[in-house]
């Protein structure tokens, strides 16, 4: 399909890229790579009527050593994160998984701000955000503010990042050699998850998170299961409760029921190699 007409600004500095948001309000929308957001537009899901391509903002595309953690710049591509040594060697988890996103074309576009500002819950990096327990910084015409993964998605397609906001950078702990696990069930290669696992051991307090992909309408933790490995279940009796208390939801691809299966075998594989 052919999107609804639009104004198109291209913004030359975070300053006027937030000035634009700030003056169009609920009518503008941030473009980076485009991959969320022009699908939308096609399919008139989303209908903009002012674009603000931040694409060429300088300085928002890095991955820095910050210490503890490693920051990551809102234009960084899939691309850059799974070639970066220094992402490979701190978050290899994030290397693993920004390599397998889409196929080449999309990699050398998308960008990790775009797939977590769309806020979709069949999206791969959001849950390993949350896993990884990340921190997500917002510019807007006041200044900037940081919120936690924990707080930033608030519904389908839906974020904490207000409308004359834009996120520039995302600040993930370092794991090093520390286990993890991926898993993900697709109908082809390189679709979206019907439903996939995240697991990773994390620094400091030796526990195990869990993240689910696509099992909701948010990415979310599957705190039952990290509760039973923090009381000193097996990996199978916590991936057995891996939807306990989760909103699951049924689509064309996966009833409920499917879903919730899915979830708990899915679990139980990225357990089995981020315990090695």
């Amino acid at each position: 399909m052919i999107p609804a007409s639009f104004d198109y600004v291209r913004a030359d500095s975070l300053d006027q890229a937030t000035g634009l948001l700030e003056r169009h309000g609920d009518g503008a929308k941030v473009l980076a790579g485009g991959h969320s957001l022009l699908p939308l537009m096609k399919l008139r899901l989303a209908v903009p009527e002012v674009l603000v391509d931040i694409g060429r903002i300088p300085g928002l595309s890095y991955v820095r050593d910050g210490g503890d953690h490693l920051a990551v710049g809102a234009l960084t591509t899939h691309d850059e994160i799974a070639r970066s040594p220094l992402v490979g060697s701190q978050l290899p988890l994030l290397a693993h998984v920004a390599g397998q996103i889409g196929d080449p074309q999309v990699r050398h576009r998308g960008t990790i701000g775009g797939s977590l500002a769309h806020g979709d819950p069949a999206s791969d990096l959001p849950a390993v955000v949350l896993a990884l327990r990340g921190t997500l910084v917002l510019r807007g015409p006041g200044g900037s503010r940081e919120v936690d993964s924990e707080a930033f998605h608030l519904g389908f397609l839906e974020t904490a990042v207000a409308p004359d906001e834009i996120l520039t950078e995302i600040r993930l702990p370092k794991m090093g050699e520390l286990g993890w696990g991926f898993e993900k069930l697709t109908k082809r290669a390189q679709d979206w998850a019907i439903v996939g696992a995240v697991a990773a051991r994390l620094d400091g307090d030796g526990s195990t998170a869990i993240a689910l992909i696509n099992v909701g309408p948010v990415p979310a933790r599957a705190l039952a299961a990290e509760a039973a490995l923090e009381a000193g279940s097996s990996p199978a009796e916590a991936a057995a409760r891996a939807d306990d208390g989760i909103e699951v939801s049924g689509d064309l691809n996966a009833s409920e029921a499917f879903r919730r299966h899915l979830t708990r075998v899915l679990v139980g594989r990225a357990l089995e190699k981020a315990l090695v």
